[in-house]
């Protein structure tokens, strides 16, 4: 899909859909909570959510004490939901609507932590303009959850890209250092099983 009809689907996902109807809801983001507070920074690090969407990460990262957080995704209604369910504390928040591959960030991010977007990018040009982009602008870490070669083959009727370390690693080669790497199962709202690769990094000196 272009970028166009990319946000179309995607704003008609959140205006007819649920979280509960969506596969990728967590009702706690344990694993991204865990992986960011194992970076040990400060409460005021620059954390950038990519395709945040409407995710519960956001809240769960304000009642961490984290005080720096901007959430991306490509669609309006999703993030006016999440602006919606968190009230005032959405203005603690920076919000950007754009599509991820034409990204053009203001500022750069100790933390960039993308969960279940990466694997939408189904070519190599929009890889490598993902993994670019992320090494421009990242300082200090990346966290990358995305399906594993044991999981989906689609979602959202999208063909999405299926990872495993290697080919992860290899992504972000030119700009970043694995820490750890493991698969988990996601339970969906609908008890289905999707299984996820996790990838933490430290970028290069």
């Amino acid at each position: 899909m272009n970028e166009i009809n990319t946000k179309k689907h995607w704003e008609k996902v959140y205006e007819t859909k649920n979280p509960n109807e969506v596969s990728w809801t967590q009702a706690y983001p344990k694993t991204s909570i865990n992986l960011i507070n194992s970076f040990k920074q400060q409460k005021s690090a620059s954390i950038i959510d990519i395709g945040g969407g409407d995710s519960l990460l956001v809240d769960f990262l304000l009642k961490e004490g984290y005080n720096n957080i901007t959430v991306l995704d490509i669609s309006k209604k999703a993030i006016d939901r999440a602006k919606k369910r968190l009230g005032k504390k959405a203005n603690e928040v920076k919000w950007i609507v754009k599509d991820i591959t034409n990204f053009e960030p203001e500022s750069n991010y100790d933390i960039w932590h993308d969960r279940a977007a990466f694997h939408f990018l189904n070519t190599e040009k929009d890889i490598k303009k993902y993994a670019a982009i992320a090494g421009k602008t990242v300082l200090k870490n990346l966290v990358i959850g995305t399906f594993s070669n044991d999981g989906p083959l689609k979602c959202s009727g999208i063909e999405i890209v299926q990872y495993n370390e290697r080919s992860m690693k290899n992504v972000f080669k030119n700009d970043f250092e694995k820490i750890n790497s493991f698969k988990e199962d996601h339970t969906t709202p609908f008890n289905t099983i999707q299984n996820f690769i996790f990838c933490s990094f430290n970028k290069k000196l």
